[in-house]
């Protein structure tokens, strides 16, 4: 069965046709994921890996569950529970702000089940023969959700100019906390964009809806694409999958325009014998002011 096109794409608020000239389907490893060397050399040819089913889906669910019960039911759409985390287009009077001290996502990123979901034994692992070493988890663990209201998406960056007080030698692990198809808002990758050199990036930070910041590459993902040379690789992706990147890859969000909630999480992992930025060396709150 041929997948439909989604109607319309965005990101923060910006169009993006969904052709071909702009977007390719991401290339799937999983069936290398028993071959280190070649795993490792996807990884190197295309900046991220992605990894169907590599964590149990029910746990996940679960996952999802716990956070979207943190909340206020009128979150949620009547007659849903929890773990489908459908948008009910109303928002829970009195809420802080995203992820700020008293919003339910600052208090899960410091629960006891997100931490032991976030040391699982094959997100160690996959670090491991990705960096070619021991490594550790970076303790900033990051879970983000978007809902259709939200009216925002990630922009255009690469991880690397947020934490480049010190090593480059990580790799993050973002994990969608169930469903999330391209309707959903997830992460898409610019191709080959690992390659490219950091000044590369500089002339399109003009054309942005945050002149104040330095360090998000553009909002206008369209015009990004075909600067850079690249096509953003997309996926729908599924609970329980997981994709790896470097932190030297152009990604992005897109919108949510369904009434699945997106939840994510973003994990990292360092080499042991590198320098963590020391701003990454506490838990995340998204007021930390990075």
């Amino acid at each position: 069965m041929i997948r439909p096109d989604p109607p319309v794409l965005t990101s923060n608020g910006v169009a993006v046709p969904f052709d071909d000239r702009l977007f390719v389907p991401m290339r799937d490893s999983t069936s290398l994921l028993e071959d280190p060397a070649a795993l490792r050399a996807a990884f190197d040819r295309d900046g991220y890996l992605l990894l169907r089913g590599l964590l149990d889906a029910e746990l996940v669910t679960e996952l999802r569950a716990d956070y979207f019960g943190r909340f206020d039911p009128v979150l949620l759409a009547p007659g849903t529970g929890p773990a489908e985390g459908r948008f009910s287009g109303t928002q829970p009077a009195d809420l802080p702000d995203y992820g700020t001290e008293g919003h339910p996502a600052h208090d899960f990123v410091r629960s006891t089940r997100f931490d032991g979901f976030t040391r699982l034994p094959v997100l160690r692992r996959l670090a491991e023969v990705l960096l070619a070493g021991p490594v550790e988890l970076v303790p900033r663990r990051i879970v983000r959700h978007f809902d259709r209201a939200t009216g925002r998406a990630s922009r255009a960056h690469v991880d690397y100019d947020y934490m480049d007080h010190g090593t480059d030698r990580l790799v993050t692990e973002w994990i969608p906390l169930g469903d999330c198809p391209i309707e959903c808002g997830g992460l898409i990758y610019l191709a080959g964009s690992h390659r490219l050199p950091r000044t590369a990036l500089h002339p399109l930070r003009r054309y942005t809806d945050r002149p104040d910041d330095p360090r998000p590459v553009s909002n206008d993902l369209a015009r990004t694409a075909r600067a850079l040379g690249g096509r953003w690789c997309w996926t729908d992706y599924r609970a329980g999958d997981l994709v790896v990147h470097s932190p030297h890859t152009v990604h992005a969000s897109l919108d949510n325009r369904s009434d699945l909630i997106r939840l994510s999480a973003d994990i990292r992992y360092r080499r042991q014998d590198e320098t963590l930025d020391h701003r990454w060396t506490q838990p995340w709150s998204a007021d930390d002011g990075f």
